[in-house]
């Protein structure tokens, strides 16, 4: 009896490990999905169901990345991050599009940045024909930007903005979709790195050597006809406003300024706080007003690994 009652022991025992070992391989497998975004899955031309306006087409970039939480750390690559989605659309132009939140509700609520909610971007694919706007919103959520004329391409549109809803409120965010404008492009050679630029008489000049990925900080000096610019006006709460853009693949980086508004004008010399996440050459676009007039003045930054 007593090696029957031992032999049954071992059997239940046994039985009874595997069961448990079964139980927490489910478990396991349910914890590794619950990490990633179940939302309506894009189709292969990139839309969401649900997320969509009418007539909206969707560049090649459609398939957005995996969101991992509402953290800002994008390039601005990705048309979706942290549960809010960029959709939008070409017409003529004007570039009409709408931000979801992570409920897939239009959003309709942002937190100033820089004096506005949205800050637009429109780039070609070899960095000409750069623009930035400040679209407008209509109270369906609905943006429209207004474009001056686009050349024959691909560019890549960019919103960069602030939610003031969802769980992302308060994080900044920069999402971009592609857009075909049809004709016959003719690619721009992308300018040679240099330390200056030059537009409306003026002459910019850049010293600094950012290492990719790590902080730095840039010094711009603005001249012209040989003399140093003290006259510089305040645009969008700064002396200067200053983007960059990575050849090859459009990566997005926004230069934020270090250099405070004073009373009187501004300048010579702005400084600017530097993160750039790739090596290669950098597009930059320094955009700064005088006399109530806006100039951008573009140089090529290489940027060291």
């Amino acid at each position: 009896m007593t090696r029957t009652t031992t032999t049954t022991r071992r059997t239940l025992l046994t039985a009874a490990a595997a069961a448990a070992l079964a139980l927490t391989l489910a478990a396991c497998g349910s914890d590794a999905m619950s990490g990633m975004d179940h939302g309506a899955a894009p189709s292969a031309t990139g839309s969401a169901a649900g997320h969509d306006m009418p007539g909206m087409s969707h560049g090649p970039d459609g398939m957005a990345g995996m969101s991992h939480g509402p953290a800002g750390s994008s390039d601005g690559l990705v048309a979706e991050q942290g549960g809010y989605r960029l959709d939008g659309a070409l017409a003529g132009a004007e570039y009409r599009f709408t931000v979801t939140d992570p409920d897939g509700k239009v959003l309709t609520s942002y937190q100033p940045e820089q004096t506005k909610e949205m800050h637009f971007y429109a780039i070609r694919s070899d960095l000409s024909g750069f623009q930035h706007l400040h679209p407008v919103r209509s109270a369906d959520g609905t943006w429209t930007a207004s474009l001056a004329a686009l050349q024959s391409g691909e560019w890549r549109m960019y919103a960069s903005f602030v939610p003031g809803a969802g769980s992302g409120k308060g994080t900044g965010l920069v999402l971009s979709r592609t857009a075909t404008v049809a004709g016959q492009a003719t690619p721009v050679p992308l300018p040679a790195a240099a330390t200056t630029g030059t537009v409306d008489g003026y002459t910019v000049t850049v010293a600094g050597a950012p290492k990719a990925g790590a902080a730095g900080e840039l010094t711009v000096t603005v001249s012209k006809d040989g003399q140093p610019v003290t006259d510089l006006e305040p645009y969008l709460e700064t002396y200067a406003h200053l983007t960059a853009f990575h050849a090859g693949d459009q990566a997005f980086a926004h230069l934020h300024p270090e250099t405070a508004v004073t009373t009187g004008g501004g300048g010579p010399a702005l400084s600017f706080h530097a993160e750039l996440p790739k090596a290669g050459d950098w597009r930059l676009f320094l955009q700064f007003q005088t006399g109530g007039a806006l100039h951008t003045a573009a140089l090529t930054l290489n940027v060291a690994a």
